[in-house]
């Protein structure tokens, strides 16, 4: 099974679907991203991108509300902070602090742009 996520036309991913082996293959059986591409405008209409569990394919599984950047061929998350930077690399959202390596928990206060100890469930 492969999944696709559809684009709108600012590349934020409107939905996620799963498309059926057959459907993606070539006659060698291979996997083959603009074949279920095709598949997915046939049945649904739309811009799709080939998406996967394990960040094989465009650093991030795509989630709604996720968006394509093609200059780093990959799916970003909505941004968490105003104050966070995107990683290129890994397409994720870093604080301009690094948090505590110290075990503790922590949550990110944008007022004051730093990591507080938190009692809780760390908020990232």
């Amino acid at each position: 099974m492969a999944h696709f996520a559809e684009l709108d036309d600012n590349n934020v991913v409107k939905r996620v679907i799963v498309v059926a082996n057959k459907d993606t293959s070539d006659a060698h059986g291979t996997e083959v991203e603009s074949i279920g591409v095709a598949f997915c405008q046939k049945l649904l209409g739309g811009n799709w991108k080939q998406t996967s569990y394990n960040g094989n394919i465009r650093k991030n599984y795509a989630g709604v509300g996720y968006t394509y950047d093609a200059s780093i061929d990959a799916f970003v998350p909505p941004k968490p902070y105003p104050s966070w930077v995107l990683n290129s690399s890994t397409a994720q959202w870093e604080a301009p602090v690094p948090m505590p390596s110290d075990g503790g928990m922590y949550s990110w206060d944008e007022a004051t742009q730093s990591w507080i100890p938190s009692t809780g469930n760390p908020t990232v």
